[in-house]
């Protein structure tokens, strides 16, 4: 298997976090790989927020309430698109997976948390001084793992159709 789908493969959402700094390298790395993510026409719809202090980071997982973790992550990312471009979901939603990625590739744990249209996305644009033309899209905690569970998943060929779809 090539090193990238050993990657992909092997990613995992991790919610515990040991108490271990992440290097601004590494930071520097996932804000790379998520500017160069495709978007529709090229608009690149986004901006993308970095949180370290650890107030801050309890407050986003109070105002978050699937995202309660957060306040015991290292960082969170997080991740605004500009609501009156067509494809800004979309957009930013590849930019979240390159990060999620090249954080894994240095072995540091994170998990998508869901921003669009949630009732906290303003609160959190807000929270963060983001001009009102953007809307959070998503929130990605990240630290080094404290544990690498490995879900069940469903056998790909429950999944796959060829051409046209037919109930087996």
């Amino acid at each position: 298997m090539n090193l990238g789908l050993t990657i992909l493969k092997g990613r995992r959402s991790i919610r515990k976090y040991k108490d271990t700094d992440i290097s601004d390298e590494i930071i520097h790395a996932a804000l790379d790989a998520a500017h160069l993510a495709p978007t529709a026409r090229n608009v690149q719809p986004w901006l993308f927020g970095v949180i370290k202090n650890s107030e801050t980071l309890e407050k986003l997982g109070n105002t978050a309430p699937n995202g309660a973790f957060i306040k015991d992550a290292k960082l969170c990312f997080a991740i605004f698109g500009e609501s009156d471009h067509t494809y800004y979901v979309e957009d930013c939603s590849a930019a979240t997976m390159q990060i999620i990625l090249a954080l894994w590739s240095y072995g540091v744990g994170s998990c998508w948390v869901a921003g669009d249209k949630k009732d906290y996305a303003e609160d959190i644009r807000k929270m963060m001084n983001v001009p009102e033309k953007y809307t959070l899209v998503s929130l990605i905690p990240a630290g080094y793992p404290e544990e690498v569970t490995v879900p069940s998943k469903k056998d790909l060929k429950d999944l796959v159709f060829n051409e046209t779809f037919t109930e087996n």
